[in-house]
């Protein structure tokens, strides 16, 4: 039996769990190919046995990876959007973090996974996190009072995903997200309901 390392078994298994998944994201990032269990076992730092009392397949362990990161991404944005209090900044937030979870890597985790793992499955979690990921940025704009929120936040997301090929390209996360504030900022600022000081984007 595996040593326990953690106060309970439960805690234990967790904390066994996410090792796996984070050596199979850091291993997907970089080659972006689907990495043996062998290979995950080794950089998690356990037996390959082991790493099967979690997992029963390769498959098994891309489904949960699948699983971990789309809710993990749309968390992340909700969570600064939830930080700015005026509904109007809320919009920056959503386009900036995006454009910083593709550059820190995530995005690049999901095309690995597009390639890997089994279409239908992953296209309706896509379907899913697509969904999800507009529904706060839907929500601020109807609070806004803006016309035909549904399609306002369709095309701010049109320049997450403008943002996203041009990362993809070569060109640098500062550069990106100047233009962004750049081209966003007018709106954000008419749109404000707050006064804000001066400088502010």
């Amino acid at each position: 039996m595996p040593r326990i390392t953690a106060p309970t078994v439960a805690e234990h298994r967790a904390a066994q769990q996410r090792a796996l998944l984070d050596a199979a994201r850091t291993l997907l990032a970089r080659t972006g190919e689907a990495p043996s269990m062998a290979e995950v076992a080794a950089l998690a730092g356990l037996a390959r046995p082991s790493a099967y009392q979690y997992y029963k397949s390769r498959q098994d362990l891309l489904h949960a990876l699948v699983l971990d990161v789309f809710p993990r991404w749309t968390q992340r944005v909700r969570e600064a959007m939830d930080a700015e209090p005026e509904p109007a900044d809320r919009i920056m937030a959503y386009v900036l973090t995006n454009i910083r979870l593709v550059a820190e890597g995530e995005h690049a985790v999901g095309n690995a996974l597009a390639a890997v793992a089994p279409g239908e499955e992953l296209d309706n979690q896509s379907a899913m996190m697509h969904r999800q990921l507009l529904t706060p940025l839907v929500e601020t704009l109807t609070v806004m009072g803006v016309p035909d929120p549904a399609v306002t936040a369709e095309l701010i997301n049109a320049i997450v995903h403008s943002s996203t090929r041009l990362l993809e390209s070569g060109t640098g996360p500062e550069t990106v997200e100047e233009r962004v504030r750049e081209l966003l900022g007018p709106y954000v600022r008419e749109n404000r309901t707050i006064p804000v000081r001066e400088g502010t984007p």
